[in-house]
């Protein structure tokens, strides 16, 4: 997709897949600025250390506390959260009012700040109650102790994959297959095939947004940060698969 995206744009620039082990993470990133690199995507497990090996952090990557985004400037390490306003450029102008986030960890902590930085009314929901309530005391939103209807529904959880079971057996899991179904259902797992939790939320007539179109849009951001140009969508989604 990255590479898709330079091609377009005339850069003599490669992305390039760098395995690092956790002890050896900070180290390595620091030498990347010397090697040439103007910057770098980070995925799990490192974008907690991502943002603590920063000198300096975005408001998104400082309220949500991890970073999936360096750029290298001057010999500063910068760091960003794009997976924020990538989900936010996937939903446009039309954001629903209530959303409920399922899940607490690193992608529900980025969904919940960016709902509610948008203006929704946010709830989030855990399957361990007390990740969901420290997340919703310390940004501000509310702890959902059971699953609850909602506008918008975001799966931040990695149950969406399963697919064993049927369409009806993740959404079963997630506690949402008696609720009304969302007008719109973000499902942040992706794979090469929908999920099976999007595809319950489809049938039901949701509008679905998969993880791939969230992947582009966070990427798009990443892209626009290192290189100051506007990314390529087409380009790019077209090199994600996105339908």
């Amino acid at each position: 997709m990255m590479n898709a995206a330079f091609a377009e744009l005339g850069l003599d620039w490669r992305y390039v897949r760098l395995p690092v082990p956790p002890e050896r993470f900070a180290e390595t990133v620091r030498a990347l600025p010397g090697s040439g690199y103007r910057g770098a995507n980070v995925t799990i497990p490192h974008k907690l250390a991502a943002h603590d090996v920063a000198d300096e952090l975005s408001e998104a990557a400082r309220a949500i506390g991890a970073a999936n985004t360096l750029i290298f400037d001057g010999g500063r390490i910068i760091a960003d959260n794009t997976d924020a306003g990538g989900l936010i450029d996937v939903l446009g102008e039309s954001l629903p009012a209530r959303a409920l986030v399922l899940g607490a960890g690193g992608a529900g902590r980025a969904a919940v700040w960016a709902l509610r930085e948008a203006g929704a009314e946010v709830a989030v929901w855990n399957r361990t109650p007390e990740k969901a309530e420290a997340l919703a005391s310390e940004l501000g939103v509310r702890h959902a102790r059971r699953p609850e209807s909602a506008e918008l529904v975001v799966n931040a959880t990695s149950v969406g994959l399963a697919s064993a079971g049927g369409q009806d057996a993740a959404a079963e899991t997630l506690g949402i297959a008696t609720l009304p179904p969302p007008a719109v259902l973000v499902d942040l797992v992706y794979g090469a095939e929908p999920t099976a939790l999007s595809r319950w939320a489809g049938a039901r007539g949701a509008r679905v947004v998969n993880g791939l179109e969230v992947l582009v849009r966070q990427g798009a951001r990443s892209l626009e940060l290192w290189t100051g140009r506007m990314a390529p969508l087409a380009a790019m989604r077209a090199a994600a698969g996105v339908a």
